[in-house]
Protein backbone atom coordinates (compact mmCIF):
# COMPACT_ATOMS: atom_id res chain seq x y z
CA UNK A 1 0.00 0.00 0.00
CA UNK A 2 2.82 2.44 0.82
CA UNK A 3 4.36 1.66 -2.57
CA UNK A 4 1.15 2.79 -4.27
CA UNK A 5 1.14 6.01 -2.24
CA UNK A 6 4.78 6.57 -3.24
CA UNK A 7 3.93 6.15 -6.92
CA UNK A 8 1.02 8.58 -6.64
CA UNK A 9 3.20 11.13 -4.82
CA UNK A 10 5.89 10.82 -7.52
CA UNK A 11 3.37 11.49 -10.30
CA UNK A 12 1.89 14.45 -8.45
CA UNK A 13 5.37 15.92 -7.88
CA UNK A 14 6.25 15.28 -11.53
CA UNK A 15 3.03 17.01 -12.60
CA UNK A 16 3.84 20.04 -10.45
CA UNK A 17 7.36 20.18 -11.92
CA UNK A 18 5.89 20.00 -15.44
CA UNK A 19 3.49 22.83 -14.64
CA UNK A 20 6.38 24.95 -13.30
CA UNK A 21 8.42 24.14 -16.40
CA UNK A 22 5.45 25.11 -18.57
CA UNK A 23 5.32 28.46 -16.80
CA UNK A 24 9.08 29.12 -17.11
CA UNK A 25 10.00 27.64 -20.50
CA UNK A 26 8.90 29.29 -23.75
CA UNK A 27 7.49 26.83 -26.26
CA UNK A 28 6.04 24.57 -23.56
CA UNK A 29 2.37 25.35 -22.89
CA UNK A 30 -1.06 24.01 -22.21
CA UNK A 31 -0.77 22.09 -18.96
CA UNK A 32 -3.55 22.07 -16.43
CA UNK A 33 -3.01 19.92 -13.34
CA UNK A 34 -4.84 16.94 -14.84
CA UNK A 35 -3.07 17.18 -18.19
CA UNK A 36 0.23 17.49 -16.28
CA UNK A 37 -0.60 14.25 -14.42
CA UNK A 38 -1.34 12.57 -17.76
CA UNK A 39 1.89 14.03 -19.19
CA UNK A 40 3.87 12.65 -16.22
CA UNK A 41 2.39 9.21 -16.82
CA UNK A 42 3.06 9.36 -20.58
CA UNK A 43 6.63 10.61 -20.04
CA UNK A 44 7.30 7.81 -17.53
CA UNK A 45 5.90 5.20 -19.93
CA UNK A 46 7.89 6.52 -22.90
CA UNK A 47 11.03 6.68 -20.76
CA UNK A 48 10.51 3.07 -19.72
CA UNK A 49 10.13 1.99 -23.36
CA UNK A 50 13.31 3.82 -24.39
CA UNK A 51 15.21 2.30 -21.48
CA UNK A 52 14.06 -1.20 -22.43
CA UNK A 53 14.93 -0.69 -26.10
CA UNK A 54 18.27 1.11 -25.81
CA UNK A 55 19.52 0.50 -22.27
CA UNK A 56 19.86 2.62 -19.16
CA UNK A 57 22.70 4.76 -20.58
CA UNK A 58 20.42 6.21 -23.27
CA UNK A 59 17.27 6.44 -21.17
CA UNK A 60 15.79 9.81 -20.18
CA UNK A 61 16.78 8.97 -16.61
CA UNK A 62 20.48 8.86 -17.49
CA UNK A 63 22.79 11.78 -16.96
CA UNK A 64 24.83 13.24 -19.76
CA UNK A 65 24.09 14.28 -23.30
CA UNK A 66 22.32 11.03 -24.30
CA UNK A 67 19.96 11.27 -21.34
CA UNK A 68 19.37 14.96 -22.01
CA UNK A 69 18.52 14.38 -25.68
CA UNK A 70 16.33 11.36 -25.03
CA UNK A 71 14.51 13.32 -22.32
CA UNK A 72 13.87 16.14 -24.78
CA UNK A 73 12.61 13.63 -27.37
CA UNK A 74 10.28 12.02 -24.81
CA UNK A 75 8.88 15.42 -23.81
CA UNK A 76 8.35 16.35 -27.45
CA UNK A 77 6.65 13.02 -28.28
CA UNK A 78 4.45 13.22 -25.16
CA UNK A 79 2.51 16.12 -26.66
CA UNK A 80 0.97 13.72 -29.18
CA UNK A 81 -0.61 11.74 -26.33
CA UNK A 82 -1.61 14.57 -23.96
CA UNK A 83 -4.57 16.70 -25.09
CA UNK A 84 -3.79 20.42 -24.95
CA UNK A 85 -0.04 20.00 -24.40
CA UNK A 86 2.04 21.88 -26.97
CA UNK A 87 5.83 21.72 -27.09
CA UNK A 88 8.23 23.05 -29.71
CA UNK A 89 11.57 21.35 -30.26
CA UNK A 90 13.33 24.25 -28.52
CA UNK A 91 10.74 24.07 -25.73
CA UNK A 92 11.45 20.35 -25.28
CA UNK A 93 15.21 20.98 -25.13
CA UNK A 94 14.77 23.80 -22.60
CA UNK A 95 12.30 21.74 -20.57
CA UNK A 96 14.76 18.85 -20.50
CA UNK A 97 17.46 21.22 -19.26
CA UNK A 98 15.24 22.73 -16.55
CA UNK A 99 14.03 19.31 -15.41
CA UNK A 100 17.65 18.13 -15.28
CA UNK A 101 18.57 21.11 -13.11
CA UNK A 102 15.61 20.46 -10.82
CA UNK A 103 16.69 16.81 -10.62
CA UNK A 104 20.09 17.96 -9.33
CA UNK A 105 18.44 19.56 -6.32
CA UNK A 106 15.61 17.06 -5.85
CA UNK A 107 17.11 13.80 -7.08
CA UNK A 108 14.58 11.21 -8.13
CA UNK A 109 17.06 8.43 -8.95
CA UNK A 110 16.59 7.00 -5.46
CA UNK A 111 12.97 6.30 -6.35
CA UNK A 112 13.93 4.54 -9.59
CA UNK A 113 16.43 2.16 -8.05
CA UNK A 114 15.81 -0.93 -6.07
CA UNK A 115 15.05 -3.73 -8.50
CA UNK A 116 17.30 -6.75 -8.68
CA UNK A 117 18.36 -5.84 -12.21
CA UNK A 118 19.56 -2.41 -11.09
CA UNK A 119 21.66 -3.89 -8.28
CA UNK A 120 23.26 -6.34 -10.70
CA UNK A 121 24.21 -3.60 -13.15
CA UNK A 122 25.55 -1.33 -10.42
CA UNK A 123 28.01 -3.97 -9.29
CA UNK A 124 26.30 -5.85 -6.48
CA UNK A 125 26.72 -9.13 -8.32
CA UNK A 126 26.59 -12.48 -6.65
CA UNK A 127 29.26 -14.70 -8.10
Amino acid sequence: MSNLVGVIVRFVVSAIVLMIVGFIVPGFTGLTFFSAILAAIVIAALGWVIERLFGREVSPFARGIAGFLSSAAVIYIAQWFVPGMRVTILGALLASLVIGIIDLFVPSNVMRRGTAGDRDRIGDRRD
